[in-house]
């Protein structure tokens, strides 16, 4: 299978990476001409066979909605259209009749993994025509985790449905690595009984109830800079946190937890909190995400 790929960034370049590795023939674009296999986006469908499946994975907001905008003028009838960024899932009903007044099929994607995705595999959640998943199957296979399929991918509904699931996955994300830090924090503050705190989050590991990959991840984090000495305690927030408190005021569901970690991360950008400190070293280690050094 021969597909497209747009955005060659930190995620996209190991998703082509992980795509070649599985047996898929990607040609990718971007604007970075180091990077980029072709000049431009025409030039791009120009070198895929017809039909054409082309993933973009750019930045959420007017950077793929340029992109997507600009693909739909270049694709032709019967080709497919993937958003795999983290795009506000109303968009996707925006983008999807844009493909579809031309004849183009559109899919929205949500991706987890982060920079450890081109090793251990990506969490996918597809929103979209049930023909057109089915399609782009081979690909969700060369991403997802190996083993059973529905223990990577889902499909999860109509257009909007991939990206919806990934923002409530995110919500989700936020508290859990709230929770971690405060479990942190507290008991950093005392020394006076516990002596190692990264050796305890090691023994969690195995065994316990609450052992998860972002447990491991954070003693890693320990393990590469014990008490978080390196960073500052400020934390960004992408978006899909506020998108998902958002739709349960809309829809009155109590979401007290993930609120919770959203006001939290607000809290760090007035104060340099081990806790916080603990969150910005939790995203560094599974997103990649910039922190910011001492």
């Amino acid at each position: 299978m021969h597909i497209g790929l747009v955005g060659l960034g930190r995620m996209g370049n190991n998703m082509r990476g992980r795509l070649e590795d599985k047996g898929i023939t990607v040609t990718g674009y971007d604007p970075n001409p180091a990077v980029t296999d072709v000049s431009s986006l025409a030039d791009l469908v120009a070198a895929l066979p017809a039909p054409r499946l082309v993933w973009v994975m750019v930045p959420s907001g007017p950077i793929t909605d340029e992109v997507l905008t600009d693909l739909s003028n270049v694709l032709e009838p019967g080709d497919l259209a993937i958003d795999g960024g983290n795009s506000h899932y109303t968009e996707d009903f925006t983008h999807a009749s844009l493909f579809a007044a031309k004849g183009i099929h559109y899919l929205d994607v949500g991706v987890s993994g982060g920079i450890w995705g081109r090793e251990n595999g990506y969490g996918l959640m597809a929103g979209g025509d049930a023909a057109d998943v089915e399609w782009a199957l081979p690909v969700f296979d060369a991403l997802r985790p190996d083993g059973p399929r529905e223990q990577g991918f889902v499909h999860a509904g109509g257009t909007g449905a991939g990206h919806y699931v990934k923002m409530v996955h995110n919500g989700i994300e936020y508290a859990i690595m709230q929770a971690w830090a405060e479990g942190y924090e507290l008991m950093s503050t005392r020394s006076d009984i516990v002596k190692d705190v990264t050796g305890t989050f090691r023994a969690w590991q195995r065994g316990t109830v609450v052992r998860s990959w972002l447990l491991e991840l954070l003693v890693k984090a320990l393990e590469d800079d014990p008490g978080f000495t390196d960073i500052e305690g400020y934390v960004e927030d992408s978006g899909e946190g506020r998108w998902t408190v958002e739709d349960a005021l809309h829809h009155a569901v109590p979401v007290p937890t993930i609120s919770a970690s959203i006001f939290a991360r607000f809290v760090s950008r007035q104060d340099d909190s081990p806790s916080m400190k603990a969150v910005a070293a939790l995203r560094k280690q599974f997103g990649g995400h910039a922190v910011r050094p001492k």
